[in-house]
C-alpha cells in the first residue's frame, strides 16, 4: 500500500481540468466589485489579474499579454477611455469590454472602439457570455 501522499486530490474547478485558461485584466477602482469579479471568473476557469486604476492596467498590458480586458469607465487619473486608446495602440487586436455603472457613455464616441459595452449587474451572465464571445475568437495566447 502506497502512503496517502501519493494520492491525488481531484480538480476542484474547470481550470484545473484545463490548463489552457484565457487571460483575463480586470480594471476597476472600487476594490470590493473588482475582488468578487475576479473571483467569480477565476471559478469560472480563468486567469483573472485585478488592477484599480488605468495606469497599473497600461503597465500589466505591457508586462504580460491578455485575452480579454474589463474595463471600467470612471478610475481615477487616465479615465477607462484614455486608457482603452493607450492599450489598443498597443494591441488593436485584444477585445475590451466597457463595463461601466453608467449607459451615457454608450453614445460616446470614444466608447465605440471597445468591442462591447455592458452595464454592470450583479448578475453576470452577460458579462460571461461577452467575454466567452470574445475569446473564442482570440488564439490563446
Amino acid at each position: 500500500m502506497e502512503p496517502a501522499s501519493h494520492l491525488r486530490v481531484a480538480p476542484t474547478r474547470r481550470s484545473d481540468y484545463n490548463r489552457v485558461m484565457k487571460r483575463l485584466l480586470i480594471v476597476e477602482d472600487e476594490a470590493i466589485q473588482g475582488k468578487a469579479l475576479q473571483e467569480e471568473l477565476q471559478d469560472d476557469g480563468y486567469e483573472a489579474d485585478l488592477v484599480t486604476s488605468g495606469t497599473d492596467a497600461v503597465k500589466r498590458v505591457q508586462e504580460k499579454e491578455f485575452d480579454c480586458i474589463i474595463l471600467d469607465i470612471y478610475l481615477p487619473g487616465m479615465d477607462g477611455l484614455e486608457t482603452m486608446g493607450r492599450i489598443l495602440s498597443r494591441d488593436r487586436q485584444i477585445p475590451i469590454i466597457l463595463y461601466s455603472a453608467y449607459s451615457s457613455y454608450r453614445d460616446n464616441f470614444l466608447s465605440w472602439a471597445a468591442d462591447a459595452y455592458l452595464i454592470k449587474s450583479s448578475d453576470t451572465k452577460e458579462l460571461k457570455a461577452t467575454i466567452e464571445r470574445l475569446t473564442a475568437l482570440r488564439p490563446t495566447s
